[in-house]
C-alpha cells in the first residue's frame, strides 16, 4: 500500500500548484501594448496633437514591462520559497515550459543562420543582381575586412565555455548542499558573462564595417548582436540566482530557478559555438567563391 504523503502547497492536500488569481498577466498585457504603441509612434514620428512623444513612449513602455517582470517574478519566488508550492510534480510543468521557451529561442536563431547561409552560399545567385553587384560572387564580399576568428572571437569563446563550467560547478554544489561554494561559482559565472559583454562592445567599436553596409554586416550584427542580448539576459538571470543562493533559496531538492538559468546559459553557449564556427571562421575564409 502506498504511503500517504502530505503536501504543503497553498493549503491544498495535493501535489499540484493551484495558482492564485493574479493581476500581473493583465498589467503585463497593458505594459506590452504601451511599449508597442510607444515604439510605433517613435518609428513613424507621430505626434499626439502638439505633443511630440519621441523615445519617451518607448522608455515608458520598457519601464512598465520591467516593473511587471520584477513584481510578477517576485510573487513566483514567494510561491516557491515561502509557500513551498513548487512541488516535484508542479516543477515538471515548469521544466516543460522552460524547455519550450528555449526551443522557441532556437528557432529564433535559426532564422539568422538561414539568412547568413543563404547570402554566403548563394552570393552569386543569378536572379539577385543586387547581391551579385555587392558580393562579386564571392564570400565574404571583397570590400569587407572580416574579423580574424582566432583573435578576439576565440578568446570570447573560451570565456563563454569557462562560464559554462562554472555554472555546472554551481549546480553540483547546490546538489551537494554547499552554499558557500555555490555562491562563489555563481559569482564567477556572472563575472565571466560581464567580461564577455565588455569584449563584444570592444569588438563592435573597432569593427571595420557598419550595420547598413550590405548583407554581410547586416547578418553579422543581427546574429551576434541578438546573441549578445541573450548573454545580457542570461547574466542578469544568473545574478538573480546568485542573490537567491546567498539567501538560501536553493536546496538540493528544490532549485528549479537555478536550473532554468543554467539551461538558458548552456543554450547561449551552444549558439555562440555555432556563431564562432559559421560566422567568424567559415564565413570569413577569404577568396571563397560562393555557389551560383
Amino acid at each position: 500500500m502506498a504511503k500517504d504523503i502530505e503536501y504543503d502547497t497553498t493549503g491544498k492536500p495535493h501535489p499540484y500548484h493551484m495558482v492564485r488569481p493574479s493581476i500581473w498577466p493583465l498589467v503585463g498585457a497593458f505594459a506590452g501594448g504601451l511599449l508597442a504603441i510607444g515604439a510605433v509612434l517613435f518609428m513613424h514620428e507621430i505626434k499626439l496633437g502638439a505633443l511630440e512623444i519621441g523615445l519617451k513612449g518607448v522608455f515608458l513602455g520598457v519601464a512598465a514591462v520591467l516593473a511587471v517582470m520584477f513584481f510578477w517574478w517576485k510573487d513566483v519566488i514567494f510561491e516557491s520559497v515561502e509557500e513551498k508550492a513548487h512541488t516535484p510534480i508542479a516543477a515538471i510543468g515548469l521544466r516543460y515550459g522552460m524547455a519550450l521557451f528555449i526551443a522557441s529561442e532556437v528557432m529564433f536563431f535559426v532564422a539568422f543562420f538561414w539568412a547568413f547561409f543563404d547570402a554566403s552560399l548563394y552570393a552569386g545567385q543569378e536572379n539577385m543582381p543586387a547581391r551579385i553587384e555587392y558580393t562579386g560572387g564571392h564570400w565574404p564580399p571583397p570590400q569587407i575586412e572580416t574579423i580574424p576568428a582566432f583573435d578576439l572571437p576565440f578568446m570570447m569563446t573560451l570565456i563563454l565555455l569557462l562560464s559554462g563550467c562554472t555554472v555546472t560547478w554551481a549546480h553540483h554544489e547546490i546538489l551537494e548542499g554547499r552554499k558557500k561554494e555555490a555562491v562563489q561559482a555563481l559569482g564567477l559565472s556572472v563575472l565571466l558573462g560581464f567580461v564577455f559583454l565588455c569584449f563584444q562592445v570592444y569588438e563592435y567599436t573597432h569593427v571595420k564595417f557598419g550595420f547598413t553596409e550590405g548583407i554581410y554586416p547586416s547578418t553579422f550584427f543581427m546574429a551576434t548582436g541578438f546573441h549578445g542580448f541573450h548573454v545580457f539576459v542570461g547574466t542578469v538571470f544568473l545574478a538573480v540566482c546568485w542573490i537567491r543562493a546567498k539567501k538560501d533559496h536553493f536546496t538540493p531538492d528544490s532549485h528549479f530557478g537555478f536550473e532554468a538559468a543554467a539551461w538558458y546559459w548552456h543554450f547561449v553557449d551552444v549558439v555562440w559555438l555555432f556563431l564562432f564556427i559559421a560566422v567568424y571562421w567559415w564565413g570569413s575564409l577569404g577568396g571563397t567563391v560562393a555557389a551560383h
